[in-house]
């Protein structure tokens, strides 16, 4: 599972598994990967078409954060369908 995009600032780390299913979609985590606080939020990627849109998070992740890893998912959208 490569790592595609990190946003330091909201500390966010976006990765695409490999083979995954479709539709194209990205698992975003807040905090590091061996950090015991990490939490994950499921996004799919949209299309030209079509926003980027919630599939799960983790119930302990803050409004704020899913917000903030939407619009960075938005903000990337063009790169992440090509990755």
């Amino acid at each position: 599972m490569p790592k595609v995009l990190e946003d330091i600032l909201n500390n966010f780390f976006v990765y695409i598994y490999t083979n995954d299913h479709v539709p194209a979609h990205v698992h975003v985590f807040k905090g590091r990967k061996n950090d015991a606080n990490q939490r994950e939020i499921k996004i799919n990627i949209g299309n030209e078409l079509e926003p980027p849109s919630l599939v799960s998070a983790n119930p302990k992740i803050k409004s704020k954060d899913l917000v903030a890893a939407l619009r960075l998912v938005a903000d990337n959208q063009e790169m992440l369908l090509n990755k």
